[in-house]
């Protein structure tokens, strides 16, 4: 009897082998090509902006968006004592001024399904520094956790001259 293995029987075996290697080979380009394809395609969507207007008439009415989303981060544009068709309110209150930009944040983190416990960055713009300091205790009650970073700066103006107090936020979520 003859071994199966030996002389042009080799050829037989070896050859569909050979085959299917040279198919595997280059298959997995293409397969890895598709992997790659749609990682970017999730990661674009996911960074994609999502744009929220708290008051559209006016922030188009001034040029700014309120808060801007993508992925987990959130930028917010700097909150004012205003009513919705731009107006100041508690002119002269600083305190009053201060909890008016803390609730509409707040409306903005609630939108994004955030909270001040996930604020990083926090930036307050005031035309009366020592009034602001001794207001800004009502911080403590926003914040329960922690404080996010930020700067305190006195400027000379404000969008409105009624304005006394501005605070913009960044916001990272962990999710």
């Amino acid at each position: 009897m003859k071994n199966p293995l030996k002389s042009g029987n080799q050829t037989v075996l070896i050859l569909p082998l050979f085959i299917l290697a040279v198919i595997f080979q280059n298959c997995q380009p293409k397969v890895q090509e598709a992997s790659q394809t749609s990682e970017i395609a999730i990661k674009e969507a996911a960074e994609k902006p999502e744009y929220f207007y708290l008051r559209p008439e006016v922030e188009k009415a001034y040029g700014y968006t309120h808060a801007v989303k993508i992925g987990n981060d959130i930028k917010i544009s700097g909150a004012v004592s205003m009513d919705d068709e731009g107006n100041p309110t508690a002119i002269g209150n600083m305190e009053e001024q201060m909890k008016n930009c803390y609730a509409d944040l707040g409306k903005i983190l609630k939108h994004f399904g955030a909270t001040f416990d996930d604020v990083i960055v926090e930036n307050v713009f005031t035309t009366d520094m020592p009034t602001f300091l001794e207001a800004s205790v009502y911080r403590n009650s926003i914040y329960t956790k922690q404080f996010p970073t930020g700067s305190w700066l006195g400027v000379k103006d404000l969008a409105l001259p009624e304005l006394m107090i501005e605070i913009e936020l960044e916001v990272h979520l962990n999710k």
